[in-house]
């Protein structure tokens, strides 16, 4: 069984920056993809990035591209969001997920909360 926890959410002005932290359990972190998703309130979750195993492929959706930054750290089994130039369109609860295949992601983190007040 594959745990995520997140960390690192809050409160910030716009123009701001978050780090978000994911870490996980397990032992073939290396080898699954990882991705940060985003739900705000009223809208369905949305995809937001994500992370080859290795680390040297990336993806992002457009609206972050440029802003947001995934990385990992695999001798940690951590992956992070870093967030620049945050708006207040960016206020959502952000999750951890992983894939162990192609497709869907298979495990979900609980979710930090980040808001970006104007």
């Amino acid at each position: 069984q594959v745990q995520l926890v997140e960390s690192g959410g809050g409160l910030v002005q716009a123009g701001g920056s978050l780090r978000l932290s994911c870490s996980a359990s397990g032992r073939y972190f290396s080898s699954w993809t990882m991705g940060w998703f985003r739900q705000a309130p009223g809208k369905e979750r949305e995809f937001v990035a994500r992370i080859s195993g290795s680390g040297d492929s990336t993806y992002y959706t457009g609206s972050v591209k440029g802003r947001f930054t995934i990385s990992r750290d695999n001798a940690k089994k951590e992956v992070y969001l870093q967030m620049n130039s945050l708006k207040p369109e960016d206020t959502a609860v952000y999750y951890c997920a992983l894939r162990l295949g192609t497709g869907t992601y298979d495990y979900w983190g609980q979710g930090t909360q980040v808001t970006v007040s104007s």
